[in-house]
């Protein structure tokens, strides 16, 4: 199940500023060439995380799963001129796809990309989050929250992807490992006071979080 018409998302991307000609590319190469093409962010994601950077302008930002770049280098386009965004990637293969790709922008001074198991990375990272992204294994969403959000400064946002998962939440029981641990993570936000929350219907659903 697709929880947002493609013609609806068709009509949105063409009345959405267009993508840039480098993530263009990261996209059609990653459609081409990626088993898993269907994880990138695209044209529509990548907008709203473009603006929402820019909206903030954090000085620090962490994303928890690079894939191929495209979300990273959207996510850099808000950067205030002394920021940095660390992203942490499981795979070796996307990590050296994405840095081939950051070190082709002139974002790329500020980006820093890990390489291993996010839960071991984040505790070594000594910074206080501005604007966080969680688009890594679905499993571990809950505990990179609980990871993240004592290091985020207070009025900073987390952004978390998939949280509609293909519409499987919607399912009655909910089935699968992956639809179990998001149906999981949205019930305990829902409940959580340190956070001011709101479930985007963009794309594969976006939570957007605020820290009170």
């Amino acid at each position: 199940m697709e929880p947002i018409a493609p013609e609806i998302t068709a009509y949105a991307e063409k009345y959405s500023s267009p993508e840039p000609t480098e993530l263009k590319e990261i996209a059609a190469q990653t459609f081409l060439h990626h088993p898993l093409h269907q994880m990138l962010s695209g044209h529509l994601q990548g907008r709203f995380l473009s603006m929402i950077s820019k909206l903030v302008a954090p000085r620090f930002i962490l994303e928890i799963g690079t894939f191929t770049g495209y979300s990273a280098l959207c996510l850099a386009e808000g950067l205030a001129a002394d920021g940095e965004l660390h992203t942490i990637e499981l795979r070796e293969a996307d990590a050296e796809t994405a840095r081939n790709y950051f070190q082709r922008s002139e974002k790329a001074p500020q980006i820093r990309l890990h390489v291993g198991e996010a839960a071991k990375i984040i505790p070594t990272l000594n910074r206080e989050w501005d604007l966080v992204f969680i688009d890594a294994d679905k499993t571990g969403y809950l505990e990179y929250y609980e990871m993240v959000l004592p290091k985020l400064r207070k009025g900073g946002l987390i952004l978390a992807d998939n949280v509609l998962f293909h519409g499987e939440v919607l399912e009655n029981p909910v089935k699968g490992k992956n639809a179990r641990a998001i149906q999981a993570f949205n019930e305990f936000i829902k409940d959580d006071p340190r956070v001011e929350k709101i479930l985007l219907t963009l794309r594969d659903g976006l939570f957007l979080l605020r820290k009170n």
